[in-house]
């Protein structure tokens, strides 16, 4: 065989091994950042104010003149520390656990925030509990099903996401509350986050743990006479999990349980390729499956850099016409909320401030404006408190068909 022969036979080997050096160099430089990251995201949070402990919940002798009052149920994966106490650490339990909280808001709470209270609570200035109960499930089906004014109840669940602890997923539920002035029942589904910013990969096995534990419990809410929709918000990887119960209840034909939902995902931390393969099972819901979305959302970024660079589906881009597109398609809202203000270095909690503009937005949504009646990619105008579409959608030209 001629040299130029050789050559060209060389010239593939050596470009594999070119290839497979930098694939070890990429390894490499994301093994040096994982840990990075995770310290990042460390010291960030160890520079703000230290987080809560199981104290936090503890009963004080009265709320304060003024104050709001948010009555929180839980249906939690945790483990009971003891049967008769709402203590919960991040052991994984066999069955679900249920407790309710009364939480005073104090009256000069600013929406939005949590007013955290300190080793002595005080309520004129902090959220504090003023009453509890363990309950059975028998008590807590009870509770929930409860007539409020002589009507049946709204009911709202919310699914935390990674690094929140028990007490943290209690407290942002009775904010959200108080902050959207809605009467209704808040249920938090408390799985068993570590609470801990290196926990990533066992929060992520704990979420798993409790997809059928939520699926159960949402398919008991939708069974419920007189409730209309059942709204669940997941968060973050709660978002992850939210979708994983979805999937769950189609693929066991609890159509009638999902027809009840009225479903929103805020910043979901999920590859975009697995969203996608969880929406074909899933199937388009009705009224549209609502996505809150940023594309400078920091968590999510790490999050990325975690997982090989694939995309998450809580950074997606509203302006490329290829998402308003699989938007429609899809039978998604996908709302960018890029101009909320937060308080969150990794403004990755933007969400939490859309209760305390809900009423506006209700209204809106009453006398017709708003612009969420239909799927499609829109952005939130924080300052009118609107949404709008900033989209002409032209069909297969805009898909790049």
């Amino acid at each position: 065989m001629a040299n130029a022969d050789f050559r060209r036979v060389g010239r593939p080997v050596a470009q594999a091994r070119e290839a497979l050096r930098r694939r070890i160099a990429a390894a490499a430089r994301r093994a040096c950042l994982w840990p990075l990251a995770f310290v990042a995201l460390s010291l960030a949070l160890a520079g703000c104010a230290s987080r809560p402990g199981p104290e936090a919940l503890n009963d004080v002798a009265a709320a304060a003149p003024g104050a709001k009052i948010a009555t929180i149920y839980v249906a939690t994966t945790r483990e009971r520390v003891s049967p008769d106490v709402n203590v919960f650490n991040a052991g994984r339990a066999a069955e679900m656990s249920y407790a309710e909280f009364v939480i005073s808001i104090p009256p000069n709470h600013k929406p939005g925030n949590i007013e955290w209270p300190g080793p002595t609570p005080d309520p004129s200035s902090a959220f504090v509990v003023v009453s509890q109960r363990v309950l059975d499930r028998q008590a807590f089906e009870a509770e929930i099903s409860r007539e409020r004014d002589g009507r049946p109840p709204n009911v709202g669940v919310f699914v935390h996401g990674y690094n929140v602890n028990f007490q943290e997923a209690v407290f942002q539920m009775a904010q959200m509350t108080a902050d959207a002035n809605v009467d209704g029942v808040p249920i938090v589904f408390a799985w068993p986050s570590e609470g801990r910013p290196a926990g990533y990969v066992a929060d992520k096995d704990a979420a798993t743990f409790s997809r059928d534990q939520l699926a159960a419990l949402l398919t008991t809410l939708a069974r419920k006479p007189g409730f209309g929709q059942v709204h669940v918000i997941g968060h973050s990887m709660g978002g992850w999990l939210t979708m994983e119960a979805l999937r769950q209840l189609r693929l066991t034909h609890q159509d009638a349980t999902i027809r009840r939902l009225r479903v929103v995902l805020a910043a979901p931390d999920i590859d975009v390729d697995v969203f996608r393969e969880q929406l074909a099972v899933i199937g388009p819901l009705s009224p549209p499956m609502t996505v809150l979305v940023a594309r400078d959302d920091g968590a999510l970024s790490l999050s990325r850099l975690v997982a090989d660079e694939h995309d998450r589906v809580g950074a997606a881009d509203v302006r490329d016409p290829r998402i308003a597109e699989a938007a429609r398609k899809a039978n998604l809202q996908v709302v960018d909320i890029s101009s909320l203000e937060t308080t969150d270095m990794f403004k990755h909690d933007r969400f939490v401030q859309l209760a305390a503009v809900y009423p506006k937005l209700s209204a809106e949504a009453a006398s017709g404006q708003g612009g969420l009646r239909q799927a499609g990619a829109f952005v939130f105008n924080a300052v009118g408190a609107t949404v709008s579409t900033p989209f002409t959608f032209v069909g297969s030209v805009v898909a790049g068909e």
